[in-house]
């Protein structure tokens, strides 16, 4: 599977979202997927109305027949273009990086750190005259093609020529379903909903480019997304990084100690800062609906059968792997 994607999945990709980066304000992969449905209803349609006028069953059959073999084509060219990425070493291996659980006390002191520095950031970000988080697409997709210079020095497995990210016209159509950002292997485009809240896009940004480099489980796409932010040189993505650090480590620090979390937002959570994260909350709360609990179990169910068991949580696994990798910063620091 290695020999696979490395040799050829990952030369592929890359080379096609370098092909798909000379248009850089409109995603092919969105382009694509929507002459895909067109001509799906087109099928239908003529379908039905040649099944009115034949009145055969045997015509019925050769077109579903058709539209089986149509799709489990393009299924099987899925599971070589992105499903054999799952089975591939992990980032973990990859890096030489643990995901080993830590302490109560450990999650609280990285936890502490991530809203500390958010906090100190948040003030300095651009912001409109009601203080909320100014969106700057332009120069989130254009800066975004660095963000990775640094890490990838520390990790050189996350080295690669940037792939710049693209908007996605219909965004609010990804907020129904309650995803922030699709990476389409087809195209190797990193596709973003810029719908979301602005504060988070760099982040979203990041994570994305980490699927065009070959890391799959969303757990490890998120910490390589994270990582890159907060060691990045562009200080708004460095707050989008640690505001994106800080949701996830709040998360799992609230379902274990409540208390340390609140003492954490008493005394690192500045007006900026609590404006962003109230944003945040208040966008997704709003969009919350049947519609993306229902995608949410289709992407889990999928996920599921990669041997990504964890699911949809497994967006919260990666915890475990910014503790490991700030912990000992933090130590040397101290």
């Amino acid at each position: 599977m290695n020999t696979w994607v490395m040799g050829f999945v990952a030369p592929v990709e890359q080379f096609l979202g370098r092909i798909c980066s000379r248009i850089p304000f409109l995603s092919i992969a969105e382009c694509i997927t929507a002459v895909a449905i067109i001509s799906f209803l087109v099928f239908l349609v003529n379908t039905v109305v040649s099944l009115i006028r034949t009145r055969t069953f045997l015509f019925l059959l050769k077109q579903i027949g058709f539209l089986v073999c149509v799709l489990a084509w393009l299924w099987a060219a899925f599971c070589w273009m992105w499903n054999t990425v799952y089975y591939i070493p992990s980032l973990t291996q990859r890096c030489g990086l643990s995901a080993t659980p830590h302490s109560v006390e450990e999650l609280t002191q990285v936890t502490a750190y991530f809203a500390y520095q958010a906090g100190t950031l948040a003030s300095q970000m651009p912001r409109d005259t009601d203080g909320h988080f100014e969106k700057k697409l332009e120069d989130y997709f254009q800066n975004g093609r660095s963000v990775y210079n640094v890490i990838a020095q520390e990790f050189p497995c996350l080295q690669m020529e940037s792939v710049q990210a693209k908007p996605l016209l219909c965004s609010p159509l990804q907020s129904v379903l309650g995803f922030t950002g699709v990476y389409f292997p087809f195209t190797g485009e990193a596709n973003i909903n810029t719908d979301s809240p602005a504060c988070l896009i760099p982040a979203t940004i990041a994570h994305e480019m980490a699927h065009q480099r070959m890391i799959a489980p969303e757990q490890e796409a998120n910490f390589a997304g994270i990582a890159a932010c907060i060691t990045s040189d562009n200080l708004i993505f460095q707050y989008s990084g640690y505001l994106m650090g800080l949701i996830h480590l709040s998360n799992a620090l609230y379902s274990v100690s409540p208390s340390h979390w609140q003492t954490i937002v008493d005394t690192f959570f500045t007006p900026e800062l609590r404006t962003d994260w109230n944003d945040n909350n208040n966008y997704w709360a709003e969009r919350a609906s049947a519609v993306e609990e229902t995608a949410e179990t289709v992407y889990d169910s999928f996920l599921k059968g990669n041997q990504q068991d964890m699911g949809i949580q497994s967006y919260g696994a990666c915890v475990d792997l910014l503790v490991s990798y700030v912990l000992p910063k933090l130590s040397t620091q101290s």
